[in-house]
């Protein structure tokens, strides 16, 4: 280091240098000088502040009371208390909210049809059918078919959910006997046994457990006339050994318990019967047209696909006087009879009903021809309804 003229030392040009650097960096960390404005107002409120002190008396504990004088919205905001309770009440109602939209949620998922169906109109429509009266007997031929329904699957629960058979009759109690009356030179008498005898028959071939469960159906047959040998030819060969030309299913109704299962113990029934004089004196006619709504589920399958099959069977049966003509006394002669089976293969002759299912793929069995045919409607005969063989039903 070198000296002044005056005698002081003299100050290198990298001391200079060094001294510098640290200035700025010192200016540099400092905190900026306030303002000569806000260094007016920081002391006036300083001042205030401490003349308020002085003229305020002490609270309890000796603690000075909190004087506050800020300006209006510097600093403040609701009193915590307002904004405890506000912020509960927010909460609440959003837990609320999200409660009742999981809820909804879940009864979507859990039961998507109950939602669907009060969306809809479809529940109301429901509860209208169920609730509806049952129909009265049919005495004379419909002029008409049913009403149509709100189309509804049937279920395990309610089978007949969704079908005209909602308000049909069950089982036997579907299969009502008219009054007797003389007819054809026959008795009053004669004709009531006759009537009833018909009735036994049905109910031995649609509805008899047995009969169903593809047993021999023995009580139906023995009200036949055991001298009518070559029907009962038939009937044997159909029961033995089944074919298109010789089926079981023209008479009695039948299913195989290793494929089905019939939903609950109700069979639903609908038709009449009447009495017509028969060719001769002394013999009578029985005709019966009666329709059997039968539910069945899959053995092998989907157990909650409840599929319906319907069987309208036109019978006549021939009555005769005893006292006249040849044959056992109250026996059943068979006429004629024409079945149709709604919702059943039309491909397949084993003696044994196979309706098609929700569940089935949809290229099973020969595709079905012809305009939609329905089989709740009872207005026309099967014969002038012109359904082809393998037709289409407009319902089941």
């Amino acid at each position: 280091m070198g000296q002044q003229d005056d005698g002081r030392p003299r100050i290198s040009d990298e001391e200079w240098a060094r001294f510098a650097d640290q200035v700025a960096r010192e200016s540099a960390d400092a905190p900026a000088e306030p303002s000569a404005r806000a260094r007016m107002v920081t002391e006036r409120l300083r001042r205030e502040e401490a003349e308020r002190a002085a003229g305020q008396g002490r609270g309890r504990f000796g603690r000075r009371r909190p004087v506050r004088n800020d300006p209006p919205g510097w600093r403040t905001g609701p009193a915590w208390q307002e904004m405890e309770g506000r912020g509960k009440a927010k909460r609440r109602l959003k837990a609320a909210a999200a409660i009742v939209f999981i809820a909804g949620l879940a009864l979507v998922v859990v039961r998507p049809g109950l939602v669907i169906d009060k969306l809809t109109g479809k529940a109301g429509a429901r509860e209208r059918a169920a609730t509806a009266a049952p129909l009265p007997a049919e005495s004379v031929r419909p002029t008409a078919a049913p009403e149509a329904v709100y189309p509804d699957r049937p279920t395990l629960k309610d089978p007949f959910r969704g079908s005209p058979a909602l308000q049909w009759a069950e089982g036997a109690a579907g299969i009502e006997v008219p009054p007797a009356t003389a007819v054809g030179g026959m008795t009053e008498d004669q004709v009531a046994d006759a009537l009833a005898k018909v009735k036994q028959f049905l109910v031995a071939a649609n509805l008899n457990p047995a009969t169903l469960r593809g047993e021999r159906p023995e009580e139906a047959l023995k009200l036949l006339d055991p001298q009518d040998e070559e029907l009962r030819k038939e009937l044997d060969e159909s029961l033995r050994q089944p074919t298109r030309e010789h089926d079981p299913l023209d008479l009695f109704t039948r299913y195989d318990p290793a494929e089905l299962k019939p939903v609950g113990d109700v069979v639903k029934v609908r038709g009449r019967m009447w009495v017509e004089p028969g060719e001769k004196a002394g013999q009578a006619e029985v005709k019966a047209d009666f329709s059997f709504v039968h539910p069945f589920v899959k053995v092998k399958g989907n157990p909650e696909d409840v599929a319906r099959t319907i069987v309208r069977r036109e019978i006549t049966f021939s009555v005769a006087d005893p006292a006249r003509w040849k044959g056992v006394p109250g026996a059943l002669r068979l006429v004629s009879f024409r079945p149709d089976l709604a919702n059943s293969a039309c491909d397949r002759y084993d003696g044994y009903l196979h309706p098609s299912f929700f569940s089935d793929p949809a290229d099973s069995g020969p595709a079905p021809s012809g305009s939609p045919v329905d089989p709740y409607d009872r207005s026309k005969t099967i014969e002038a309804r012109g359904q082809e063989e393998c037709g289409t039903v407009s319902r089941s």
